[in-house]
Order: C-alpha cells, then structure tokens, then sequence
C-alpha cells in the first residue's frame, strides 16, 4: 500500500512498511557486529560463503514447504544470479574485507550512503522515483545525522585504511543498483522464491570460491558459530523476506532509507558489546536522523501543512 497524496511523488511508505522497515534495519543493524565477531576467527570470504549458503537453504525449506512455483524459465535464473551478484557477492565481499581493516561503528555509517546512491539510482533507472527537493532534503539530511553520530573526524582519515573504506562505498552502490535491478527484472516473482533464488545464485560463486581460497574451514567458538546462525538466518534469510516485501510496496529508493537507520543500530551494539563510548554528538546525529526521514517520508510535512491551510 502507498500513500495516496498529490504532493509525494513515486511509491511512498505506508505506515505497515515502515513498521517492517525499522524491524529490517534492526535486523541488518546487528549482522555488522556479528559479521566482525566471526571474522575473529574465519576468512571474510568463508565468512560470506557461510552466509549465502545457509541462508539459501533455510528459505528453499520456506519455499517447500509453501510449495511455492519454482521459476523455470532460464531469463529469471539470469536475472537471479546478477540480482545475487549485485546485492550478495559484491557487497558482501568488499564490506567483509573492509570490517577487517576500520572499525564497524566506521563501516556501518559508510553502508548508510546506500540511501544516497540508491534514491539516486532510482531517479536515474526508474520513472516514477523522481528525485524531488524533498527527497533530496530528507536524504542529505539523514546521511549527515548518521555522519555526526560517528564524528566527522572518523571520515576525514583516509590514510592507509583508505582501500578498506572505498571497498564498503563500492558495497554500498552495488546495494543501490540491486534495488533497481529487482524492480525491474523480478517482478511477479515471490519474494520467498526470489531471495532464494538470488542466494543460491551468491552460493554457486562464493562457496567454490571460498574453498579455493581458503579451504575448508570450519568454526570452532561458540562466538563464531552463533554470529554465523544470525548473521545467515536472521541477518539474511528472514531480512531478505521483510526486504523483498518493502521492496515491493515503497520501491527501492524509500527501501534503501533503512540503511540509514542501520547505523545508529550498529553504533549502539557497539558501545554496548565493544564498550565503544557514546558521545553528544551521537545524539545530535539521532535528531538530524529523525529529522530527514520524516522530511523523506513526507507525510508529516503534508499533515502539517494541510493543518496550516485549514487554519487560515
């Protein structure tokens, strides 16, 4: 469902999408801290490999058992296996190998400009997701609450862990591209089919990969193995559910918002297991947050004005 209002342009969130919304960015908030517990003690690539492994199997049980219709013809399994590229091979990888190098408060925040490049995708791949001032206010905004959160001076050192940054912003844009990607070439697909179907396709490419490079391995803490059952299961195969289903309803621009909201989720999990300190300005960045979500959704600044107008 969209709100139905002259003054927002393109698919907007409806109250049941932002609910789902802010459940996924908890979700994804906490695979940050469950990915760098596990890369303690495994390679980022098996890391990856367990993630997109597990994950497919869970949601093709899911299907099964839903007796789902499986895709056959071999332009969907395409579509797929680039979907799988775009939104878990590439982006898993680069962020993996880039939590090796910066810190996950650091990273976190670097994931945040999917909102950016994918509201900007949009506008540039899709008709009816316009970049309006609004929009661009509202994104502006957010990504610069998040900014503040972790401290301007985190973003400014770009030293020799530069590389590690650039990867996770690469990340972040393969993110934005897979968004358009499904709006376009999976549509009318189930999503349950769909996220399966785009982890399996991740799965053929990192679990070969993985055993080239880094042989078998297996976990052996109990920290690892329970970061890999979250991370795989919920951080992916029931996020992918709620993602698929806010993709459907608000489009991929609103959808990428939610990594704007993930980082004030990692940074907290952060300080809380990690004993990072919270600082005012982690505040002040929550505030700039709010404010530009609810300037990109719209409906709080159409309420008001509505209320404005009936007052004269």
């Amino acid at each position: 469902m969209t709100i139905a209002s002259s003054t927002l342009s393109g698919p907007t969130l409806s109250s049941r999408a932002w609910v789902e919304l802010i459940l996924l960015s908890f979700i994804w908030g906490g695979s940050f801290l469950a990915v760098r517990i596990a890369l303690d003690e495994i390679p980022f690539v098996t890391t990856v490999a367990f993630r997109v492994g597990i994950a497919a199997l869970v949601l093709w049980v899911y299907v099964a058992i839903r007796r789902l219709p499986v895709p056959r013809d071999p332009r969907i399994w395409g579509a797929l296996l680039m979907m799988g590229l775009l939104n878990n091979v590439l982006p898993f990888s680069l962020m993996a190998w880039g939590q090796l190098h910066i810190e996950t408060g650091l990273t976190s925040i670097l994931n945040a400009g999917t909102a950016v490049f994918g509201v900007l995708a949009a506008a540039i791949f899709l008709a009816d997701e316009r970049l309006t001032v609004r929009r661009a206010i509202g994104v502006g905004l957010g990504f610069l609450g998040v900014t503040i959160a972790i401290g301007l001076e985190n973003l400014a050192n770009f030293d020799i862990r530069s590389a590690a940054q650039l990867a996770v912003v690469a990340g972040t844009i393969c993110y934005a591209l897979a968004g358009v990607w499904a709006r376009v070439n999976l549509r009318g697909l189930a999503p349950q089919v769909s996220a399966a179907g785009m982890l399996t396709g991740s799965s053929l490419v990192m679990i070969p990969a993985a055993l080239w490079i880094d042989g078998p391995v297996m976990p052996q803490q109990t920290d690892t193995i329970l970061a890999i059952a979250y991370y795989a299961v919920i951080a992916t195969a029931v996020a992918y559910l709620l993602y698929f289903r806010v993709l459907a309803i608000a489009g991929s621009g609103n959808t990428m918002l939610c990594t704007l909201m993930v980082a004030p989720v990692a940074i907290l999990l952060g300080a809380w297991v990690r004993g990072e300190v919270l600082s005012p300005n982690v505040y002040a960045g929550f505030a700039l947050l709010t404010l530009g979500l609810l300037i990109m959704d719209g409906r709080l600044l159409h309420r008001l004005r509505a209320r404005a107008t009936s007052r004269r």
